[in-house]
């Protein structure tokens, strides 16, 4: 099987999602997210959304991309051999509760790799007032499908930094992996997919047991670095990115490992990795980059959440 390049450009059918509080709230406890911004509903403002419920939002296409994609160019045999790869947010600003948004999708990269080729999907998040709200660079990889000839990716197609010559660990947190959280998170997010709740499912495919979703192990990650990094402050984090690498089993222990920055990185540049317990990278190449915060928000709210750290 085999996958043209010349598929870069190609624009999918549109999306509505409407954003409710309740999904919003369901898909912070879906990964045991404390922080009260995402739940106090009579705070000032209300409640705020987890930066990572972005992916919940675009799901619905990802899920049924066959019948998003306006071209008959991609055969179905070639869709199923797709796992996610990669993840690139970019926020833009937070989405808010009970605002609706208008998906674009368009395929913006088609690369070789050794496994087969690298698709990267764009989605971009309007309000209505046709602001962005946030960027999602979805990658992923199409088993054992070849590229033709040295692949294609538009223009603008979005860099991250290399962190692979870091090497110096700053900080690291052991996550222990509840058996029944990918089917929490399955439940609470509506991203369904049977290689993480049926056993069945996953040995007919070749898996050792169920497996914990890529997206939820980032969002993991993402929850200590918004504690650690971003003093609990989530519009802080405006970018996220890193490669799905390996397994995690439900009721095993996974280390997110945040290293040192590079003295020529810019300000709030993080790396980062996620090992599973037999210390293989889960997640790899991983990047955030986090904003100081503003004057008056460290000293009104750095002390507000120490209580859960």
């Amino acid at each position: 099987m085999e996958i043209s390049p010349k598929l870069v450009g190609t624009h999918l059918k549109p999306y509505s999602a409407q954003i409710h509080w309740r999904d919003t709230m369901n898909y912070a406890a879906a990964i045991y997210d404390s922080n009260p911004l995402f739940f106090d509903d009579e705070r000032d403002g209300g409640v705020l959304v987890h930066p990572m419920f972005s992916v919940a939002v675009t799901w619905p296409i990802v899920e049924h991309l066959s019948q998003y994609l306006d071209t008959a160019d991609i055969p179905l045999e070639v869709l199923v051999t797709q796992v996610h790869y990669s993840e690139h947010l970019i926020f833009h600003r937070q989405i808010r509760p009970d605002e609706e948004l208008a998906i674009k999708g368009k395929i913006v990269a088609v690369l070789p790799h050794r496994a087969g080729s690298h698709i990267v999907v764009r989605f971009q998040a309007f309000d209505q007032a046709q602001k962005l709200v946030f960027t999602e660079f979805n990658g992923a990889m199409l088993r054992g499908v070849q590229c033709g000839g040295a692949g294609q990716k538009e223009e603008n197609y979005p860099a991250t930094p290399d962190g692979r010559d870091v090497h110096q660990l700053r900080w690291e947190k052991k996550i222990t992996i509840d058996p029944l959280l990918p089917f929490i998170y399955d439940g609470c997010t509506n991203i369904v997919f049977p290689i993480h709740t049926s056993k069945k499912f996953a040995h007919l495919v070749g898996l050792p047991d169920i497996i914990l979703q890529g997206t939820a192990t980032l969002a993991l990650a993402v929850r200590e670095l918004i504690r650690r990094e971003a003093e609990s402050q989530p519009w802080r984090l405006k970018e996220i990115y890193c490669r799905f690498s390996g397994m995690v089993l439900p009721g095993s222990d996974i280390t997110l490992q945040v290293y040192e920055p590079l003295a020529d990185q810019k300000i709030g540049c993080s790396f980062f990795d996620v090992l599973n317990q037999t210390g293989e990278k889960v997640l790899s190449h991983g990047y955030a980059l986090i904003t100081p915060p503003a004057a008056d928000e460290r000293s009104e709210l750095s002390s507000a959440f120490l209580c859960f750290l």
